[in-house]
């Protein structure tokens, strides 16, 4: 696999940085740039400064512009900074081009993403799709920063040894990108015949965005122990668990949480192991309720389930993080009442637009994880009505 392994042993000190182009506000680029901030987070770095530029297109040199590039590179001077990570994607060139004028290491937003995935890929099928896209990802970027392969040992975006001429290096990139193509279908064939061999179960998926529970709410469904952390990608490969409720049995699977300007590459790379999300009779759309732009995260996974065909699946909205929200939300002297009638029309506006089909809870304080049980417990059993009739005894 190629050499991608995140710093663990000290903090790494990263400048981040925004391009606003036209369409694109400055509210919206600052709540990228918290995300991507959050990214670097997971991967063992402290931002140490954000800078952003109003340009109506990219610098097709080096994205910023010359000034804005001579103030990177004065602070990165001072601040004793290590690596520059950039917002969007970036050219071969044009990290070539900044890392010249820099002498700083530099990074985009889908190679960090990428570096994430290496770091936490544990089985045979999560590592193949990892580094293929990697391969992917370095591919077209060959002619711009094909000595990047050269490097040597870890760290965050190394690539490992490479050639020296670069049309070596691309014969070898295409090679091994087929060789991980047709590993990748073994594998795929192998799931295949894992999931046909699970028997005549309702299948229920937790979806949603990166770091909204659902491997929380996985281990109070399944009584499983899934990784669980407040980082983004904690969880990879997908995880199914038999679960039992009212005498109803059902298959649930946590799969990896989806995230704005996801690498197109890796999109295509772990589709395979979103064939659980497509092969689910039920979807539990887990979201964080709490954070200030729950909605474009919800349709952010409306958008990648339309990808997957997937859309059309009975979904239910879990609203989870209540006891933060309230946190967040409501001065702690509100009265009461007022709050409790508040809280109330925030469910009514959400049962309304999704029909009743929605439940609020908070997964680490188990708060109406009874009501979320009975509501999927309710939905399974209309599904064995339908899908499987004669298995009557999963009906009450």
């Amino acid at each position: 696999m190629i050499e991608k392994k995140i710093i663990k042993d000290r903090i790494v000190n990263v400048i981040l940085v925004s391009v606003i182009q036209q369409g694109v506000s400055e509210h919206k680029a600052l709540e990228y740039l918290n995300e991507l901030s959050f990214l670097a987070e997971t991967a063992g770095c402290k931002t140490v400064k954000t800078f952003i530029q109003k340009l109506k297109s990219p610098d097709s040199k080096t994205f910023v512009g010359k000034g804005k590039l001579q103030e990177i590179k004065e602070y990165a001077a001072k601040k004793n900074v290590e690596m520059i990570i950039f917002d969007d994607e970036l050219t071969g060139a044009q990290i070539s081009n900044i890392e010249s004028e820099t002498k700083i290491f530099t990074l985009d937003r889908s190679d960090l993403i990428l570096d994430i995935f290496a770091s936490r890929a544990k089985t045979a099928q999560a590592k193949v799709q990892v580094e293929l896209a990697q391969y992917q990802y370095i591919l077209p970027r060959l002619k711009g920063m094909w000595k990047h392969l050269e490097r040597q040992g870890g760290g965050i975006g190394s690539r490992g040894p490479g050639e020296t001429e670069i049309e070596t290096d691309r014969r070898i990139v295409k090679d091994k990108i087929s060789l991980l193509k047709k590993r990748l279908k073994e594998i795929d064939k192998q799931a295949f015949t894992q999931r046909k061999e699970r028997g005549e179960f309702i299948r229920v998926a937790l979806v949603g965005y990166t770091n909204v529970g659902k491997s929380t709410i996985m281990n109070l469904l399944g009584k499983s122990e899934v990784f669980a952390e407040n980082k983004l990608f904690a969880t990879l490969d997908t995880t199914t668990r038999k679960v039992v409720l009212g005498h109803t049995p059902f298959l649930l699977s946590d799969t990896v949480g989806f995230i704005r300007k996801l690498p197109h590459h890796l999109i295509e790379s772990f589709k395979s192991t979103l064939d659980e999300v497509h092969e689910a009779d039920l979807l539990l759309h887990v979201v964080d309720i709490s954070h200030p732009h729950f909605e474009e995260q919800l349709d952010v996974v409306n958008k990648t389930l339309h990808e997957l065909d997937s859309l059309d699946k009975p979904v239910i909205i879990v609203f989870n993080k209540m006891d933060e929200y309230e946190r967040n939300t409501y001065d702690e002297w509100l009265d009461p009442e007022v709050k409790e009638q508040l809280l109330i029309e925030l469910q009514q506006k959400w049962m309304h637009k999704n029909n009743g089909r929605c439940v609020f809870i908070s997964a680490t304080h188990k708060t109406n994880i009874p009501e979320l049980r009975q509501m999927i417990l309710n939905n399974v059993r209309t599904l064995y009505q339908q899908k499987y009739p004669y298995k009557t005894e999963f009906f009450y």
